[in-house]
């Protein structure tokens, strides 16, 4: 059995390039299905939090509103009850030591308050330098970038990834009012961002780098992870 953390963005809203707040979150399938998958395959999945606050799941995720079935959204919600989330692990807290894998969830939370967290960042470090798993997910991906070298530069530069593409964003996002497009970010950062068709299910391995591009991912990704594991 390995040890997995699951870092979940702590975020409730996002600033818009307008100035108003959207609310957000973390996203419900994305969360939900890789724990899941995590867990059913033998693995401990704990869960941590900027401060150690209660994640909120961004209610779009659950609904016809974020393109999800109302039957789906109901089991993401059930499920997700059954982890109870009002008493996650505080991030500056946790030592990379005992854990044999990092996973990034998305919804747009991870922009907000994930994206320059020098904790993940310390974390994201250690876990690389030592070869462990590091997955991300849709715009969990915006998260990676908490990580950078001693001159600033950023940790997975050159690394080949998948993201939650500018199309996506663009097709079912927030569009133009994104504080930031992450496959954009990613890019400018020195990163090989090769999404696939927007919506379709895509999974990359670089190493010991998993990326997924978008909820419909959410299985894959987990599933890739442990299959590192097993392998590992």
């Amino acid at each position: 059995m390995a040890r997995i953390l699951m870092i979940v963005s702590a975020a409730d809203h996002v600033r818009l390039t307008d100035g108003t707040d959207h609310p957000t979150g973390f996203w419900a399938e994305e969360v939900a299905e890789s724990h899941r998958v995590l867990a059913a395959a033998g693995h401990r999945v704990e869960i941590a939090t900027p401060a150690g606050r209660r994640p909120t799941v961004d209610p779009v995720s659950l609904d016809e509103r974020g393109g999800v079935d109302p039957a789906e959204g109901a089991k993401f919600a059930k499920y997700l009850k059954g982890l109870d989330l009002s008493a996650p692990l505080k991030l500056s807290d946790v030592s990379p030591d005992p854990y044999d894998a990092v996973y990034l969830p998305g919804g747009h939370g991870p922009m907000t308050d994930l994206v320059d967290d020098a904790d993940l960042g310390a974390l994201l470090n250690d876990a690389d330098a030592r070869g462990k798993t590091i997955a991300a997910l849709c715009h969990g991906l915006a998260a990676l970038l908490s990580a950078r070298g001693e001159d600033g530069s950023f940790t997975f530069a050159g690394r080949t990834m998948t993201s939650f593409s500018d199309e996506e964003e663009r097709q079912g996002g927030l569009g133009d009012k994104s504080l930031f497009f992450v496959e954009t970010r990613l890019r400018e950062q020195g990163a090989i961002v090769t999404p696939a068709a927007a919506w379709s299910s895509d999974v990359v391995v670089d190493g010991n780098l998993v990326t997924g591009q978008n909820p419909q991912s959410s299985v894959a990704t987990a599933e890739r992870v442990v299959e590192l594991l097993k392998a590992a």
